[in-house]
């Protein structure tokens, strides 16, 4: 199953540790929407940022 994440609020004022996780989930700025396979280790990192991001399952 692939899942789509998608950054609806600003990384300013958070942690460098959830500013980093959200780069290496492959957002860089507001808005934009990358895919990932729904492993442990991404929805973890999802799980980390999750009140930055919205998610969305797809096939």
């Amino acid at each position: 199953m692939k899942i789509l994440v998608k950054q609806v609020r600003s990384k300013i004022n958070c942690p460098l540790d959830q500013k980093r996780t959200l780069i290496a989930l492959g957002i860089k700025k507001m808005g934009q929407v990358v895919e990932h396979d729904a492993n442990p280790a991404v929805l973890g990192m999802v799980n980390k940022v999750k009140h930055l991001v919205s998610v969305e399952e797809t096939k």
